[in-house]
């Protein structure tokens, strides 16, 4: 499953550095250049951490992290700003992390884990999913329908993981085509579609009539809710 970052600084250089190291681990990301930009992505979709500048153009960014905490977003203040003062401030407005520029890429990563780790366990975060016979352990990364264990190319696993993350949601096609296959490749349904009928007949009791993988047309597709039984959907 990839986890959404959005990236908020007014440098474009910085904006790149950190899209291009933080899309190599696997994440999800988006850039804002001002505050107003920020808060009109964060009204589009909540991500799971937010790299926040505090020398914004338009707006003091430390007046940003509010209403990100209110969403329940991970954030780690990003600045160039010295001193102990900014930190503490920052901290107390609920921030969970401080880096100063100029920082390191890998300790700048590792940080970004702790802190998705912190809030796995504070939100009490599923990590196996199960949806009539098939069991979804996100950890292991494995797949078991009536106890068996079925065998998933990457992709597919991929597909199910971020769909498992958010059971019972509608996901949408450019959503899940960004977080399996990259930004590049967010105008390619054919790529999505042909992986869920694939999922669907590894996974479903009768892939022409699905009650795990449902289609939303015209939207994207959702996993059935954990306690919820089975219905009809429409096939891809």
């Amino acid at each position: 499953m990839s986890d959404h970052i959005l990236i908020v600084d007014d440098e474009m250089p910085i904006r790149r550095l950190l899209r291009v190291s933080t899309e190599r681990s696997g994440y999800v990301t988006e850039d804002a250049a001002t505050a107003a930009a920020a808060l009109q992505a964060l009204a589009r979709a909540t991500p799971r951490l937010v790299l926040l500048d505090l020398g914004l153009p338009d707006r003091d960014g430390l007046e940003l992290i509010g209403p990100f905490r209110d969403k329940g977003v991970a954030i780690i203040v990003l600045t160039a700003r010295e001193g102990s003062s900014e930190k503490v401030t920052a901290l107390d407005l609920g921030a969970d992390d401080y880096v100063t520029k100029p920082f390191d890429s890998e300790e700048l990563l590792a940080r970004i884990r702790s802190c998705l780790r912190r809030a796995d366990r504070s939100a009490g975060v599923r990590r196996r999913v199960g949806v009539g016979p098939v069991e979804i352990d996100l950890d292991a990364h494995s797949v078991r329908r009536s106890g068996a264990e079925m065998k998933l190319t990457p992709k597919e696993f991929s597909l199910l993981a971020e769909l498992a993350g958010h059971p019972g949601k509608v996901l949408t096609h450019t959503h899940l085509l960004r977080a399996v296959w990259g930004q590049a490749h967010t105008d390619n349904v054919e790529y999505l579609r042909v992986t869920v009928r694939s999922l669907r007949k590894k996974l479903e009791d009768d892939p022409s009539i699905p009650t795990l993988i449902l289609n939303e047309p015209g939207v994207g597709y959702r996993l059935c809710e954990p306690s919820a039984p089975g219905g009809s959907a429409s096939s891809a």
